[in-house]
């Protein structure tokens, strides 16, 4: 009988640590130039459906391009859902220890400290990043709080780290709409002397149907790459807008460095683009895919055409308050 206690004992020790059981995603990842690579995604905005996009990239990334990727969602501590308006968990960051790079799509999130220390360790060891549309705002630490990442916070005033994480490592915080939201789509346009940046390698068609965001300073040594076009309407084909919203045009992606703590530099890519229905747009992947290869210093084996392809059926919900899918967890998105 103690044999048999024992085997059930060891079976239920090897469930309980099988990956559908945690709240995250992970895609092993293969062949390719991303091989032994470790990219963690990190999702958590009320608006614009991160939860959906970062699986998505994810899949591209580990399927096309060898990456290994892990998966992060802010989740409800009671039921273990995707919940984006928990703003305070997103297990398993953990994962930053071990990773090379963070892709990021954070909102106003205000994390306690024993998960926060692993971001901004890895923010400080000076490790790459690619910032997506909200993440110039992704950290709204409670005022009363006693957290020591308080800094971070996008409204932070001390001025040796002004505007907290958003313009002192991606370049540039919340300041507004600048195109009409949800009435005037984003049309991307290389920046001058940029077309031929390897992060734009192939991209002939940077769209998103959310609009352009208001840039006023892009701190450090941020370089403009694509400009935003406001358009007239939601819809690709659409003419740009007459007058002052184009003349001139907000810059919607950059590249940047970032010296952490440890004194060492790493590359940062941000675009104020990047919700869910931006990336069905080819040349949108494309550029945050390329993004990726050139924050870890592969620029070198972008193809002319780097593969972007879909990976399964994807219907991305339209961006919005209160418009995320209720009831889903992590591993119902394998």
């Amino acid at each position: 009988m103690s044999r048999i206690v024992a085997l059930a004992v060891a079976l239920l020790s090897v469930a309980a640590g099988r990956p559908d059981d945690h709240p995250w995603l992970v895609f092993e990842g293969g062949d390719g130039p991303g091989k032994g690579k470790q990219v963690v995604l990190l999702s958590g905005d009320e608006e614009y459906r991160s939860e959906e996009t970062m699986p998505q990239l994810g899949k591209i990334l580990s399927k096309h391009h060898g990456f290994r990727c892990t998966v992060l969602f802010a989740i409800n501590k009671q039921t273990g859902e995707i919940d984006p308006n928990t703003t305070d968990n997103i297990p398993g960051l953990e994962a930053l220890d071990s990773a090379d790079l963070v892709i990021m799509a954070l909102r106003f999130r205000n994390l306690p400290d024993d998960q926060m220390k692993h971001f901004v360790d890895y923010i400080e060891a000076g490790k790459p990043v690619v910032g997506m549309r909200t993440s110039t705002h992704a950290f709204n630490i409670d005022k009363k709080s006693t957290s020591v990442y308080k800094k971070y916070t996008w409204t932070n005033g001390d001025k040796d780290y002004e505007k907290g994480f958003g313009r002192q490592v991606l370049g540039e915080t919340w300041v507004n709409h600048h195109g009409s939201h949800g009435k005037q789509a984003t049309r991307g346009i290389p920046a001058e002397g940029m077309k031929d940046h390897p992060i734009l390698k192939g991209c002939e068609d940077i769209f998103g149907p959310t609009d352009v965001y208001s840039v006023t300073t892009l701190s450090g040594d941020s370089k403009p790459l694509v400009m935003g076009e406001v358009l007239e309407g939601m819809n690709p084909a659409d003419k740009p807008i007459d007058g002052p919203k184009n003349s001139p045009m907000m810059p919607v992606a950059w590249t940047k460095s970032y010296t952490g703590a440890s004194g060492k530099t790493a590359r940062i890519f941000t675009t104020t683009m990047g919700a869910s229905q931006d990336l069905l747009t080819e040349g949108t992947r494309r550029m945050i895919v390329n993004a990726a290869y050139w924050c870890l210093g592969l620029e070198d084996k972008i193809p002319a055409k780097n593969p972007v392809e879909i990976v399964g059926e994807w219907a991305p919900t339209k961006f919005g308050f209160g418009g995320f899918k209720k009831g889903v967890k992590p591993a119902d998105l394998k």
